[in-house]
């Protein structure tokens, strides 16, 4: 990518494409469009080839999709599914019809096997079987990593995919029906505090394992893979850390400076025991996250505080 190309970001507004269309223009990237869901319907493909037609992007960020934590994936899978397979198809079909240069589509970590050896390698996609209660997210994004893969075997398009670990940050979702485990949690410590209630819950036993990466982080090693890497096969992007959901809810509750109780409701759902990515393939590319989790989070709780 030269500072001039035409590149979109699709999701410009969500947690993670409003996080690299910062890091772009941050770069000395001018040239950079997105466009609203009433602007643009990612899931109608009339409209999304026309806008490819009429705007001839050179490199897409394909960082659209319909996102949810378990409560909003568990009780909505046949949404997450067709939405997610929608977005992906028009846009990746649409890349290389209209001689897109080059496509990053962005996955998640949900798409490893539930009970994965650790840290998880790249090469350990499909090699068993998927977390329940994120299953039909996980299909729609190894569909869609797969159909890069198939466009550059087939066609030589340039199309390359990254899974995320866990993120957050600014522009989060933090409603507590479908948001993720961070947002949920720095919302509800922080209504406690203000409401003055006596403890706060949170879901499952607090035992599992979890990597999370800051969105300017995972922004940051988005356009670093743009910008170096060709390779055929996904890359993970995460710190190669991981914490337990107790030790990250003390952490939070500390943060915001909540004083009441915790407790762990274990009637609700664990999710997968631990998820920790092996993120050797980008740091031998060159790359390596910057911000700590301690750091990340007071920065994630002072822009819920300033903005929610």
């Amino acid at each position: 990518m030269d500072k001039n190309s035409k590149i979109y970001v699709a999701g410009h507004r969500g947690l993670v494409g409003s996080a690299i269309v910062k890091n772009l223009k941050d770069k000395g990237y001018k040239n950079i469009i997105g466009k609203t869901h009433a602007e643009l319907d990612l899931t109608n493909q009339a409209e999304v080839r026309k806008f490819f037609k009429e705007e001839k992007p050179e490199y897409v960020f394909l960082a659209a999709a319909k996102v949810g934590g378990i409560n909003a994936n568990n009780t909505a899978p046949a949404d997450f599914i067709y939405e997610n397979l929608e977005i992906q198809n028009n846009v990746i079909k649409a890349a290389y019809d209209f001689k897109v240069t080059k496509l990053l589509f962005l996955g998640s970590s949900c798409i490893y096997p539930k009970l994965c050896p650790q840290p998880i390698k790249e090469e350990y996609l499909l090699s068993g079987y998927l977390e329940s209660t994120n299953e039909a997210y996980a299909l729609a994004k190894i569909a869609g990593l797969k159909m890069c893969q198939f466009f550059k075997k087939q066609y030589g398009a340039n199309f390359i995919s990254c899974m995320p670990t866990n993120l957050y940050g600014p522009n989060d979702n933090f409603d507590l029906n479908s948001s993720h485990v961070m947002p949920a949690l720095i919302r509800k410590f922080h209504e406690a505090k203000v409401n003055k209630e006596p403890f706060v819950e949170v879901w499952g036993t607090g035992k599992p394992l979890r990597e999370f990466l800051h969105v300017d982080d995972m922004a940051d090693g988005c356009v670093f893979l743009m910008e170096n890497y060709d390779g055929e096969e996904h890359v993970n992007i995460g710190t190669g850390k991981e914490v337990s959901i107790g030790e990250l809810a003390k952490m939070i509750k500390e943060i915001v400076g909540y004083e009441g109780e915790l407790k762990f409701n274990t009637e609700k759902p664990d999710g997968t025991p631990r998820k920790l990515l092996d993120v050797s393939k980008l740091k031998n590319l060159g790359w390596k996250h910057k911000i700590e989790l301690k750091n990340g989070i007071i920065s994630a709780y002072e822009w819920y505080v300033n903005n929610k």
